[in-house]
């Protein structure tokens, strides 16, 4: 069974997760943090945060699938890395027993929070930035919507991993198996701070 894991960083006070298409805030443990967690796995993210990712560490996941609706897009690397225009192309480009690390931006996290039940995210790696943004502007963008359904169909299971001004903390969809070795795999991340 495909496990699906969303992870995201947002602004505590308003779940801002970006500004003009970047983060409003740079903390290299929280980039670490992500790093360790989709090296060697799926990652599925928009055009816009595959184009934000740095290109030397776009060879650290598996495989990339990147979610546009321009079929003209061109990723760096054609072998792992694949533009997909749905969730049913995702699911005809994945093994049955692969995982997927959801990694935004917003709309990547609305559609797969509301999409095929399949690809809803078994596990939350929900991060929390408590500090300043930086140059904030009307094109910030929020994932409010994302975290009320978080909060009204998942339960916190961990406490708050904190560094940096950034809290972390792992929530799994309730009613739910979660695999267990995925889910002390991401703990021992947050845990190493």
């Amino acid at each position: 069974m495909t496990m699906a894991v969303a992870m995201w960083c947002r602004h505590k006070d308003d779940n801002i997760i970006g500004i003009n298409n970047q983060l409003p805030w740079c903390i290299e443990s929280d980039s670490k943090h992500f790093w360790d967690i989709v090296t060697n796995q799926n990652v599925v993210c928009g055009r816009k945060t595959y184009q934000s990712m740095p290109v030397q560490k776009r060879d650290l996941p598996q495989r990339i699938f990147v979610f546009s609706t321009d079929n003209q897009f061109e990723v760096s690397d054609t072998k792992k890395h694949l533009v997909l225009s749905s969730q049913k192309k995702l699911e005809d480009n994945l093994l049955e027993e692969e995982d997927i690390y959801i990694a935004g931006g917003a709309q990547i996290y609305e559609l797969f929070m509301q999409g095929k039940e399949k690809f809803k995210p078994h596990i939350i790696v929900d991060c929390v930035y408590e500090g300043e943004l930086l140059n904030i502007d009307e094109s910030a963008v929020n994932i409010t919507s994302v975290i009320n359904e978080m909060q009204k169909k998942y339960r916190k299971i961990t406490p708050d991993y904190c560094q940096d001004n950034v809290a972390s903390a792992i929530w799994i969809r309730k009613g739910e198996f979660v695999e267990q070795s995925l889910l002390k795999r991401l703990v021992q991340i947050l845990e190493q701070g």
